[in-house]
């Protein structure tokens, strides 16, 4: 795989974002960017008929390089899937507009605080998650506000990225005070304590890391997290090409969200996933 080290204007143009605004998939799209492949799904809640208040987009900036957005509008807030477009419009714009000597990491912030003021515009309490994953130089980078979180996983199942969901029991669960099955089930697992449309908006930007030839990139909304242990989310994530992974960790959510099932999680919400990988 092969790329420049810098956009210039003719791929700037040739920018072409896919989105995913209030969509009700029944299974995974496909896309397929030379050697990657990128599956993608964004559902309603099981338990609703109004819209789905999550986002998601996939944009190849030239050969090589991809971003992968996901936004979760929050539930019980006004207008959850607008503030979940601005988020993922807002950085999209950012990302073609940007000049040839300015870095995407830079563009993409931009974005995000270009968004925390657009929602906080609105003056409805609006208010959405965030996670992007910038793929470039065969690595990949995260940038995430709240509780949608991203991962990377080995093909013999390590665990090689996590980004800590911005909550008072996720900041629990990575002190240690609580364990994972503490953290399904505990009373204060809805609040998060980060938000694009808050003035204290933060972005956490992770490490540089490189991409195997059989690592598994998911980036998701706690439709996901909410509904799977993470174990549940490696084994699922450890074999298989992208469309399979979108579609067994689909369908496993829907399942918990759906039966119930005594002793797991289960929690209705809407759903959304983007698996990358080059197997």
């Amino acid at each position: 795989m092969t790329k420049p080290t810098m956009t210039t204007k003719s791929e700037i143009a040739a920018i072409t974002p896919r989105k995913w605004l209030e969509s009700n998939d029944t299974e995974p799209s496909l896309l397929q960017f030379g050697e990657m492949s990128v599956a993608v799904l964004s559902s309603r809640s099981p338990d609703k008929e109004t819209t789905n208040e999550d986002a998601a987009a996939v944009v190849t900036l030239s050969e090589g390089n991809l971003l992968l957005i996901v936004a979760d509008g929050c539930g019980g807030l006004a207008s959850g899937e607008l503030a979940a477009r601005l988020a993922v419009e807002s950085i999209l714009n950012s990302v073609s507009s940007n000049p040839p000597e300015r870095s995407l990491r830079a563009a993409i912030m931009d974005g995000i605080e270009s968004a925390n003021q657009e929602v906080l515009a609105l003056g409805t309490g609006s208010a959405t998650t965030l996670v992007a994953a910038l793929i470039e130089d065969n690595a990949v980078r995260t940038f995430h506000v709240g509780d949608s979180q991203a991962i990377l996983v080995g093909g013999r199942g390590k665990l090689k990225l996590l980004t800590k969901a911005h909550s008072p029991v996720g900041y629990a669960l990575e002190s240690g005070i609580i364990n994972e099955q503490e953290a399904m089930v505990h009373e204060d697992r809805h609040l998060v304590s980060n938000l694009i449309g808050v003035e204290e908006m933060h972005v956490e930007v992770g490490p540089t890391v490189k991409l195997a030839q059989r690592d598994m990139l998911v980036l998701a909304s706690d439709g996901l997290w909410d509904n799977l242990l993470l174990e549940e989310v490696i084994n699922h994530t450890r074999c298989g090409p992208a469309l399979d992974v979108a579609a067994r960790l689909a369908g496993t959510a829907w399942s918990r969200m759906h039966d119930e099932p005594e002793g797991l999680p289960s929690k209705p919400d809407d759903l959304t996933l983007v698996a990358l990988s080059r197997r």
